[in-house]
Parts: structure tokens; sequence; C-alpha cells
């Protein structure tokens, strides 16, 4: 893989109540991905089931699993088949502790995992009950080597927060990935139909803050009270966006991104050098 270039991947899908067969179809286009000579390929957040977190339901409880277990081995497989990293957007995980979390698993081209990231950030409003599923993720904001290039998993709800977003740019995450589960309520669309447009202009300005690329992977297609509106895109450093998937329609988003434009988007503004740690200690609850 080269370090100033790489090809990736944005898988996104409608998922049914068969977790078989949304296995089956995931592995059918991250095989399209990677003959298409993708290197890096993401996933969408729960990418195994329905989006369950609609409504509180202990029988939901039990889709949680250990990992290694059904979906990690999966993910190993699938990464070693297709010889690609793949960023596993995220399964539902039954801790050592005993607790639940949305996780997030990276696989290298052999198999291997690589890191697991627990989703921080957890909302709890109508549609998105995630607090009755989901512990906040304990393990920290976690980055990975994907051959010489490092990239990190964040967890939808992430996306809202600018904090995540910049520490991985201070450890040198050139590629953040936020797998997601996002929609409109019945009506929402007809009322606010900016939502869409607030959601993708949160993640582009990750992006031009950060001089880094962002990929979100939403899902598509309607699950009880929501519809997801799709449109998993890329935006490069600049924040512009270089590549997006349609609204209802299952897609694979192949993209090659030029690495040295992170390079040549640091050198511009300067944001990063011209930071004021000293200046942000309300940030974290100092005077």
């Amino acid at each position: 893989m080269h370090a100033s270039n790489v090809r990736i991947a944005l898988i996104q899908a409608a998922t049914s109540e068969a977790i078989d067969a949304n296995l089956e179809k995931t592995r059918q286009l991250v095989i399209r991905a990677a003959k298409q000579g993708a290197k890096i390929i993401c996933l969408q957040e729960l990418f195994a089931s329905r989006y369950f977190a609609q409504s509180e339901d202990e029988r939901s409880l039990q889709l949680a699993e250990r990992i290694p277990g059904k979906i990690s081995t999966y993910l190993s497989k699938l990464a070693r088949e297709c010889e690609v990293t793949l960023v596993g957007g995220s399964m539902y995980e039954l801790g050592e502790d005993g607790k639940r979390y949305n996780t997030s698993l990276i696989h290298d081209p052999a198999g291997n995992l690589v890191t697991k990231y627990r989703k921080v950030h957890v909302p709890h409003d109508p549609n998105y009950w995630e607090k009755y599923y989901f512990t906040p993720g304990n393990l920290g904001y976690v980055h990975a080597k994907a051959g010489d290039i490092t990239i990190a998993p964040l967890i939808c709800y992430d996306q809202w927060f600018p904090e995540p977003a910049r520490i991985h740019a201070l450890n040198g995450v050139q590629i953040i990935f936020y797998p997601t589960a996002i929609g409109w309520f019945p009506e929402m669309k007809k009322h606010e139909p900016w939502t869409a447009d607030r959601w993708e202009a949160a993640m582009r300005a990750h992006a031009s803050m950060n001089a880094i690329f962002v990929a979100a992977v939403n899902r598509t297609g309607k699950e009880g009270n929501l519809t997801f509106w799709g449109r998993s895109f890329v935006a490069d450093p600049y924040g512009e966006v270089v590549a997006r998937a349609p609204e209802s329609e299952d897609a694979v988003l192949v993209v090659d991104l030029d690495l040295e434009t992170i390079f040549k988007s640091q050198d511009g503004w300067l944001l990063m050098k011209n930071r004021r740690p000293d200046t942000y200690g309300p940030l974290v609850g100092n005077p």
C-alpha cells in the first residue's frame, strides 16, 4: 500500500431481519469492492442486524455476543478472504465485564484483529434509545495502521462532537471512518429536510478543521419508524465532498485518496501549528 495514495470503499446497505442473509449480502459487497482495488473497506454501524435501538426491547439484548464470536470471526475471515483492511462497521458486543457495547473491530488483510473501539458517545432520545443497550466505551480513542496509513474508527453519534476528531488528528490519524445509522422520522423529511445536510456538514467541518480525510458510512432503507438516508460520503482535508452514495440504494462507494492533500492543507492555514492548548482548560473542566 503506497503511503501517499490509497483506494478505500464504503459499504452502504439496507438490512433485513435475517442476520445470516445480511452477512452474506455484506460479503458480496465487500468482494465487489475488493475486486475494484479497494485496500481499506468500511461497513456501517450494526451492519449485521436491523437498527434495534428504535425501542427498548429486552429480546434485542440477546443479540450481543462475545469477542471472539460469530460476527468477529466472520469479519476476520472476510478480511483474509479479500486481503483488505476491514473496518467492521460496528457490532453488538457482550464485554468480558458483562456490559454491552457498540463496538468497531479493525482486521488486517491476514484476518488479525488489530484494534477494537467502543462507542464513547451514546444517545438516548426518540428512535435512538441506545443507552438501554450500550454502555459508553471505555477503551479511549484508538487508531490502527493499514500499511503505512493511520486510520481510526468513531461511531455515529461520536460525529457530533469535535473533540474525538481533534484527538485523532493530533495522534497522526489520516482517515477517520464513521460507521453510522441515521435517518428521518415520519414527517421529518418534509418538515426538516436540512437534517441530512447538517449531518454531512458536521463531518466536513471535522475534515477541514483537522486537515484529514473523513469517511461516513450510513445504512439505507426503511426500518420501523426510521427511513435511513444513506448518502455515505468521503470529505477531503479541505472539507470538500469528493464522493457521495445515493440516498435510497445499496452502494459500494470506491474512492481514491491522495494523502499528500493532508500536508498541503496543513501548510495552508497552519491550524494545527497555531493551536493554543494553554487556553483550552475549560474544555476539560479546568479554569
